[in-house]
């Protein structure tokens, strides 16, 4: 996909209404306060001995990750940065954690976010792997303000 596809499918998911029943196919999964789409993944790294391709695969798609961020703090400012760490933490200690964040603490360390003006979500970007056999993936989230405790200021 282009930049431009990938603005495509988040101006959708900026305004889709949320699903009543959370789902899980091949663009992504969902939920009664979520959507996650997959932008872009990588080949898997089973058989990548000396890491060269991770590395590869890694540098592709954090150019389309930083492209991606560059035309979205041009629409709506600078983003912020949440470290996904706490959230996996807590997941693992059996609390409970909203979704999309349970999800991609699972699969990434961080994300951007931008929150969307005009209503009460975040757009999130981030890049993850589940497993260092696994493809990289970029993902696209958005989520319910609340889910990050975003205050007037739109920081957590």
């Amino acid at each position: 996909m282009t930049t431009l596809e990938y603005l495509s499918t988040i101006d959708s998911l900026a305004v889709q209404p949320f699903p009543e029943v959370t789902y899980v196919d091949a663009s992504g999964e969902g939920g009664p306060e979520h959507h996650v789409r997959v932008l872009q993944v990588s080949r898997d790294f089973w058989d990548d001995d000396d890491g060269q391709a991770w590395v590869e695969a890694e540098a592709e798609l954090r150019a389309s990750l930083d492209g991606l961020a560059a035309r979205l703090t041009d629409r709506w400012g600078s983003a912020f940065v949440v470290d996904l760490g706490p959230y996996l933490s807590a997941s693992c200690e059996g609390e409970s954690v909203p979704e999309p964040l349970d999800y991609l603490s699972q699969q990434a360390v961080s994300m951007q976010v931008w929150p969307l003006p005009d209503n009460d979500r975040w757009l999130g970007l981030a890049l993850g792997q589940a497993d260092k056999e696994l493809p990289l993936i970029l993902f696209a989230a958005v989520g319910r303000a609340p889910a990050l405790d975003l205050n007037a200021g739109g920081r957590s």
